[in-house]
């Protein structure tokens, strides 16, 4: 196997289609791969125009990590000469999402939202003109069905949502506003997104609720947390939460304060629910030594995601808020409150 390389990823489609046929053609009996970088963001398209050119492999990465602007990414390439080419690829699609994330967290380095496949936004829809198409056809705006590749479709709340994609996320979450409330909800929201605000799934359940007069019922609240930290101190959280009026408890270690009291949080929540946290960012949103900052947890469990925001001047406490808010937000259903699902497992 010969394998020519743009390192530098000045090629283009048109020029790596024309250099392979050439090399194809001048030595039939040598197999060639090609290795596209992304500097100039073609590697995707030039690693399939050279496919298309007689190359019998291509060089990719999870997620286009690599030297500078990174390498042709295993995603775009396989989905591509999948969807757009009819091709057979030997790639699980359906595990690329999971993959993603277990190289982004193991790399330490993060999946931009916007990115091809497996960015945060890639199946996010928040504009009242494509939710109201998605629901009707998802064709219109998705060209990849979301489940080929272990994803699942968001409806975004925003400045720019409609109120029929305000009544689907409110629907998942198991809250039927009558046309009424459903306008007022809906304007509220807007309101809040023009200010900037992010909207999230936490924010538009307790909007709702306000409006409609449900009770606010809240399956998990925090009781106490414990953290421990320090040189040569491998930090330790435990955490105590109250579930429908039942006591449970989880301790656990990471790799700082804030890594041990999610770990702590969701050693006590697995034995009721298995949540999984996709994302974590935090920030600053003021200045100095006693900084308030602002913690944006994206939690999903099995094909229902949420997005939760929490603030706090302490980062721990802003981080397990941010767990907690989630988790109810996600778990409550206003249909049935009097009759939840959520049941606590017998420790022996």
């Amino acid at each position: 196997m010969v394998s020519p390389c743009d390192t530098v990823g000045t090629l283009t489609p048109e020029r790596a289609y024309a250099f392979f046929s050439e090399l194809v053609k001048e030595f039939p009996d040598t197999p060639f791969s090609a290795h596209c970088h992304d500097d100039f963001g073609m590697a995707t398209a030039n690693a399939i125009a050279a496919l298309r050119a007689g190359a019998t492999e291509v060089h990719t990465t999870i997620n286009g990590i690599g030297e500078r602007a990174g390498n042709a990414a295993l995603e775009e390439v396989a989905v591509a000469l999948k969807l757009l080419y009819n091709m057979d690829v030997f790639v699980k699609l359906d595990r690329l999402y999971d993959v993603s994330m277990l190289v982004s967290r193991l790399a330490g380095v993060p999946v931009q939202p916007n990115k091809a496949i497996v960015g945060e936004n890639a199946f996010a829809h928040e504009s009242g003109i494509h939710t109201h198409a998605i629901l009707e056809d998802p064709l219109t705006y998705e060209p990849i069905p979301p489940e080929i590749v272990g994803r699942t479709r968001r409806l975004v709340v925003g400045k720019h949502a409609g109120s029929k994609g305000i009544k689907a996320v409110l629907n998942e979450m198991g809250i039927y506003p009558d046309e009424r409330q459903l306008k007022e909800i809906f304007f509220k929201v807007k309101a809040l997104g023009d200010k900037g605000k992010r909207v999230t799934d936490a924010d538009l359940k307790a909007i709702a609720e306000s409006i409609m007069n449900l009770p606010k019922y809240r399956p998990f609240k925090l009781k106490e947390l414990t953290v421990v930290t320090g040189n040569k101190v491998t930090p330790t959280a435990s955490v105590k939460l109250d579930v429908k009026g039942e006591t449970v408890v989880g301790a656990a270690t990471g790799v700082g304060p804030v890594d041990a009291a999610i770990n702590a949080v969701r050693k006590a929540v697995s034995i009721v629910e298995p949540i999984r946290l996709d994302e974590y960012h935090v920030k600053s949103i003021t200045g100095g030594t006693d900084a308030v900052v602002e913690v944006i947890v994206r939690l999903s469990k099995g094909d229902r995601k949420v997005a939760v925001l929490g603030i706090h001047g302490d980062i721990v406490m802003a981080s397990v808020e941010a767990m907690l808010s989630g988790m109810n937000a996600m778990l409550t259903n206003n249909e049935s409150q009097n009759d939840s699902k959520i049941c606590i497992k017998a420790r022996r």
